[in-house]
């Protein structure tokens, strides 16, 4: 009699095909998994910066760092070139205006002044000759002139004379035609002689005229020089501090040459350099604020230079308001330059992980603070404390700070 053998529900081939298929499933599920970003990473909380979002008065701002400089400073060049010969004042003297400084020599500029001068004394000279002979000259044509209008009036008498005893036939023809022809002859003279001495007048108006002119531009010359030899002393043109005075006895300066400064004492500036990125977004006017002592002081902008040199431009900045006492020449002040308004916004504070994300994503905990998730969001303007949100995150939010560079393509952040 035939036995009935049961057959086995797990057979081995059926038990390896179930494996198959749950190994197959668990391969999938792993890759759908990975291949949807979800990947974790635990990270100890301790080395972790974690800030809060938070509504607050947000003003965007830059630190920059000026030097305290004079409100204004002249520079003492060298109008003539010279030796040195004389100091009167010693560098970080206080001067006044008009006060000599320095002397110098030049023989050739000195030279030349002697010369202009004899040239000027001659010519005076020979213009005062001139007016002498034309008085000269004027007294003889005068005496001449009176000579031709005496001899005038006589040949005219005699003539009118003659005239009437012609008529009553008391002369002869011929003594009339003579007394008739010395008249017209001393009216001609009189005529001649009228016309050079009128010619005589204007030519030595005309003469003095010139002289006179060249006098005059002589004497221009002369002043002149007169000027650039008052040039060799050194004056201050200011009141004001004597500073970085550069002149020793018996140098040869150079005319343009620098020789020194002086600094107007009765107020002070602030002159500070600037990333040039900022170049477009600061202008006159603009508003600053520095600390000293535990006090803040108001400054302004009063001019900005154009000019880019290695990268920064330069502003000029003045105190608005009270100026902090003992300032000097030279000190550095931390400045606060604000590049807007103050307004109310969203802020989160600055930190490491701008510089993997850009600011386009942060990691943003939880309810629970267990865990910090990948969040995109949106920054605006910032300052060297916060940076504005703009959006994704909300107030209360708290945000990992700190920096991403051992996260990789972390999507998730497990806090132990």
């Amino acid at each position: 009699m035939d036995q009935i053998i049961e057959k086995k529900k797990w057979s081995k081939k059926r038990v390896l095909t179930i494996a198959g298929i749950t190994a197959l499933v668990l391969l999938i599920g792993a890759s759908v998994f990975f291949a949807s970003g979800k990947s974790r990473l635990n990270v100890e909380a301790e080395r972790l910066t974690i800030s809060e979002v938070h509504q607050d008065n947000f003003q965007e701002f830059i630190p920059i760092n000026g030097t305290v400089l004079p409100v204004a400073t002249i520079y003492l060049d060298a109008l003539e070139g010279g030796r040195v010969e004389e100091k009167y004042l010693e560098d970080g003297a206080m001067v006044t205006k008009g006060q000599p400084i320095l002397r110098l020599s030049n023989t050739d500029l000195e030279l030349s002044l002697a010369v202009q001068e004899t040239a000027v004394f001659q010519v005076l000279t020979q213009m005062q000759n001139t007016k002498n002979n034309a008085v000269q000259n004027s007294i003889q044509q005068l005496n001449q002139k009176a000579e031709v209008d005496n001899a005038w009036e006589e040949a005219k008498r005699i003539y009118e004379l003659n005239k009437k005893l012609y008529e009553a036939k008391v002369i002869s023809k011929q003594e009339f035609l003579a007394s008739e022809n010395n008249f017209q002859f001393q009216q001609n003279r009189k005529k001649l002689n009228q016309r050079t001495l009128h010619q005589d007048s204007v030519s030595m108006e005309q003469q003095l005229s010139q002289m006179e002119e060249s006098y005059a531009r002589m004497r221009n010359t002369l002043e002149l020089m007169r000027r650039k030899v008052d040039d060799l002393i050194v004056r201050a043109p200011i009141d004001g501090q004597l500073t970085a005075l550069d002149a020793e006895i018996g140098q040869s300066k150079n005319e343009g040459d620098r020789l020194g400064q002086i600094d107007v004492t009765t107020g002070f500036k602030v002159q500070a350099d600037i990333d040039e990125h900022y170049i477009s977004r600061v202008f006159i006017g603009q508003m600053a604020e520095t600390r000293l002592s535990g006090k803040t002081y108001q400054l302004q902008v009063k001019k900005v230079y154009s000019q880019v040199r290695n990268g920064r431009f330069q502003v000029d900045m003045e105190f608005v308001g009270e100026v902090p006492e003992g300032i000097r020449r030279g000190q550095s002040l931390q400045i606060r330059l604000a590049l807007s308004d103050e307004t109310e916004a969203l802020l989160l504070a600055k930190g490491g992980f701008y510089q993997q994300t850009g600011g386009n994503w942060v990691f943003k905990l939880d309810e629970d603070g267990s865990t910090a998730y990948r969040t995109e969001i949106q920054l605006g303007r910032q300052n060297p404390d916060y940076y504005e949100v703009l959006s994704g995150l909300e107030p209360g939010d708290k945000v990992v700070t700190s920096s991403y560079e051992n996260y990789g393509d972390m999507q998730e952040l497990v806090l132990e």
